[in-house]
């Protein structure tokens, strides 16, 4: 975890923009505390970095120059398989190397294999490299979009960085208040809890998707194509011993690469098979892992006493972390400051303070994230073989139906039951979180667009995945949406609030290829297990009573909360906010009312508001600052 700012003139003026960008660049010094490094490429490029350190501390000071100076890399994440890739290169093509670190073999591979070569990186990344003679930028993003990458055209060139904020200073949008907030973006996020990727809230400032590269050059500009897609292939199995163990092994080497650096390593522990299946693995090669976790005083709430059984049974150590609902209210807007946009998932805030501890006392730390997708985790994934028995009727009385179910007035058992069952796939899902519906956005947003539709952020992903069963079209969606715009952001922008670097083995390339080839009923079965297959390729690996229990999701007892203690909070959240000008904040304010009183449970729809309101006295109006104290580096350069 390390941030990257780099600015390429249009106009081969770059010096004119170093100390604007040198300036821009501090606003991301949580995500590289240990260099600050800053370099002209001529009147071309502002190549500005803030290092963590994980690799080589001595070497790979960043911007890293590659054969004589020709190339000039600022990358951010790690690349696992950077020895083997040392060892491929210099012995096919006799490239050398002046560095220990993980970044320079990305330049010998742009350099020998060309953007062919970013499919060969196995890890989490987010880079641009200037080529100094050809006068090309080339850069891509990692596979599943661990790690991030924005991006802002302007007359005066290309900006690219690893967090909004950092290009906020030269966007037009973000100088235009409540005009440039997009209003697309904005539906998109009160359905979803998340803004969609590509987009971002303001209108010019866009982000690399993941698996995608992009070059840039005078004569072309800007040119985006996707090198990776990951294709789910469900395959027959007359042996599941053998895919169990295939399961297994797979996540076996997917750990110990992201066991590699040279910093302290530590990893998260929940109640869940996830991490647990992380940290058994781990501990193998480290059989003093130091493991983390969080919970509340809350029944119903806390994982702490789950994941301390775990850790017995596994004979590590675990640092628990508990909060309160103080502490959520006193960090909230710092933590929205962290994000750039809002993601309205309330776990963000125990992340926050679980990151906070696990900083205390490693540099890297393992998590569980990726499962789910890979394998079939999700709740709603049994969904289609509850409604199979609809969906096989034919359909015309699929549609006869659907319109009566349409007539059934709201609450009557079975109503949903029947319009979720005469419904596409196409239509009925778009990823795990469905906040406000279009009939309640309609009253909530002051410029309701009804042409704005969630289907078209999932469109091309079911056409992408035609002929697929449903299930694993639901976790392909969840690739694109769920994963990379709620777990994947939180999972980077709150682990870098402290300057924590996060590893997710489970998103590895050599994981996926065995978890695409699972068939449906080892996903889910039946009778509704889920993650069957990898269940039991960890029976023996993590504690017996983990195999089998019943996921419990990081909850956090908001819902509780917003009905006493964070009640009056929340209300001067909404009665003061100023983005009234882009929502109904009484409409919401009636929500709140309605959920302390009882009549229904509004939580996840007030923390959409809440965050957005907050978000918008940060980015929009600037009533609120609530960025961390300036640092100065260890070292500048």
């Amino acid at each position: 975890m390390c941030g990257l700012l780099t600015f390429i003139s249009s106009t081969s003026e770059a010096s004119k923009h170093r100390e604007p960008i040198a300036e821009a660049l501090e606003c991301m010094h949580h995500r590289g505390p240990d260099e600050t490094g800053l370099v002209l490429s001529g009147e071309d490029v502002v190549h500005a970095f803030k290092r963590l350190v994980t690799f080589d501390p001595e070497g790979s000071h960043q911007p890293l120059d590659y054969l004589d100076g020709r190339y000039v890399l600022t990358g951010n994440g790690d690349i696992y398989n950077h020895i083997e890739l040392r060892e491929e290169l210099s012995r096919e093509f006799g490239a050398t190397f002046a560095t220990n670190g993980d970044m320079e073999p990305v330049l010998a591979a742009y350099h020998y294999w060309g953007p062919q070569g970013v499919s060969r990186l196995r890890g989490m990344f987010a880079f641009v490299i200037w080529d100094r003679q050809e006068k090309v930028a080339f850069g891509a993003r990692d596979f599943y979009g661990i790690k991030p990458m924005h991006y802002l055209q302007t007359t005066d060139g290309l900006y690219l960085a690893s967090e909004k904020k950092a290009l906020m200073p030269f966007s037009a949008a973000a100088k235009a208040g409540d005009a440039g907030v997009d209003g697309a973006s904005l539906s998109h996020y009160l359905t979803l809890q998340y803004v969609p990727e590509p987009a971002t809230l303001h209108k010019d400032i866009k982000r690399l998707e993941c698996g995608e590269s992009f070059t840039w050059s005078h004569q072309d500009g800007l040119s985006i194509r996707r090198y990776y897609r990951p294709r789910f292939r469900p395959t027959p199995v007359s042996e599941p011993d053998k895919l169990y163990k295939k399961i297994q092994d797979a996540l076996r080497e997917s750990v110990a690469m992201h066991l590699r650096c040279d910093v302290p390593v530590g990893a998260f522990l929940s109640s869940g098979i996830d991490s647990t299946a992380i940290v058994a693995l781990a501990r193998e090669h480290k059989p003093d892992i130091l493991t983390f976790t969080v919970g509340y005083d809350v029944p119903g709430y806390s994982e702490i006493e789950v994941a301390q059984e775990s850790a017995k049974w596994m004979n590590v150590t675990t640092i628990p972390t508990k909060i309160t609902a103080q502490d959520m209210m006193d960090m909230f807007p710092r933590i929205i400051w962290h994000l750039d946009d809002p993601v309205a998932d309330p776990s963000l805030v125990p992340l926050y303070f679980l990151n906070r501890t696990a900083a205390e006392h490693v540099t890297v730390v393992l998590s569980g994230e990726g499962s789910d997708e890979f394998f079939g985790g999700y709740g709603i994934y049994r969904e289609p073989l509850s409604l199979r028995h609809l969906q096989a009727l034919p359909n015309p009385l699929q549609r006869a139906i659907h319109a009566v179910s349409t007539i059934i007035p709201e609450g009557v058992r079975g109503k949903s039951y029947l319009e979720r069952g005469t419904t596409p796939i196409e239509e009925r899902y778009y990823g795990n979180a469905r906040i406000f519906t279009e009939a309640e956005k309609s009253k909530l947003m002051k410029a309701y667009d009804p042409s704005v539709s969630y289907t078209q952020v999932t469109a091309k992903h079911y056409e992408d995945s035609a002929g697929w069963d449903d299930p694993t079209r639901m976790q392909y969606i969840d690739l694109y949406t769920w994963l990379r715009g709620d777990i994947l952001v939180k999972a980077d922008r709150i682990s870098s609030a402290h300057s924590l670097m996060l590893r997710v083995p489970f998103l590895d390339t050599g994981v996926f290829e065995v978890a695409a080839t699972i068939p449906r009923e080892l996903k889910v079965t039946d009778d509704g297990i889920r993650k069957y297959a990898l269940r039991r390729a960890l029976e023996g690996v993590v504690p017996p009573q983990i195999v089998n229990r019943k996921k419990l999701g990081f909850p956090v007892p908001t819902r509780v909360w917003l009905k006493s203690v964070m009640y009056d909070w929340a209300a001067d959240i909404l009665t003061n906010s100023a983005a009234g000008e882009l929502l109904d904040l009484p409409y919401a304010m009636r929500l709140l009312e309605a959920h302390k009183r009882g009549d229904a449970d509004y939580s996840r729809k007030i923390w959409t508001v809440l965050a957005f309101c907050v978000w918008h006295a940060i980015y929009v109006e600037g009533s609120i600052d609530p960025r961390p104290e300036p640092a100065v580096s260890r070292f500048a350069r």
